[in-house]
């Protein structure tokens, strides 16, 4: 199949940029559990599936490469990354402290834009917190993680923290398809305390949220 052979109702048939639209199908099949961690991401195999051409699936690899989803290995090819249980405890760590120190900054900051802004999404998240739709509620939890960090108005926390997550989603992905109440219902503690501008309760509660998210003790 060449770049200019689509199938009717595949990737290939959309006028958005190809390699992007590959990359979020690929994430949406990685995060919501289809490919599971350890399986071979196959290039013909996907370019059939999706209807596109090999180069638009290579480039999405490598993209969910540089995220972190995805391990290149030479003569092995592309697979869905996999980590031990010492690399996960270690991620959940770094990423538990530094979500507490977002949700601190934005009880300092306390930016009422910002702050409307979370409550915004706090109010829909919540209401699609029960939906079978996981790649919506797993966006919606993206984006409260991505508005907090803007509230904490750090930059270079903020590029720290977008990578890290990145490479966090798996750990959570299992597990946030079973908890989506209770990740909103910690969600609104984190906000109500940023509200307040109790910046220690706040980090407290994002830093335990990370744990809880993770299944793991500190």
């Amino acid at each position: 199949m060449d770049a200019s052979t689509t199938l009717p109702g595949t990737l290939g048939a959309s006028h958005s940029p190809l390699t992007q639209l590959v990359v979020d199908a690929l994430r949406g099949r990685i995060l919501g559990g289809q490919v599971p961690p350890g399986e071979r991401l196959v290039e013909g195999r996907l370019s059939e599936e999706l209807g596109v051409s090999r180069m638009p699936v290579r480039e999405a690899l490598r993209q969910l490469a540089a995220e972190g989803l995805v391990t290149i290995e030479p003569r092995r090819g592309a697979s869905v990354t996999s980590f031990s249980p010492q690399q996960m405890r270690e991620l959940v760590e770094v990423r538990a402290t530094l979500e507490g120190l977002n949700s601190k900054l934005a009880a300092k900051r306390h930016d009422p834009a910002q702050i409307a802004e979370l409550e915004r999404i706090l109010e829909e998240g919540t209401r699609l917190a029960e939906s079978d739709d996981v790649a919506t509620t797993m966006r919606m939890n993206q984006r409260f993680h991505d508005a907090l960090s803007n509230s904490a108005a750090n930059s270079v926390l903020q590029d720290i923290m977008r990578s890290l997550r990145d490479r966090t989603a798996l750990v959570f992905a299992p597990i946030n398809r079973t908890r989506g109440k209770q990740n909103w219902e910690e969600h609104a503690a984190i906000l109500r305390a940023v509200i307040k501008g109790d910046a220690e309760l706040a980090a407290l509660l994002a830093t335990r949220h990370v744990y809880n998210a993770a299944q793991m003790e500190p």
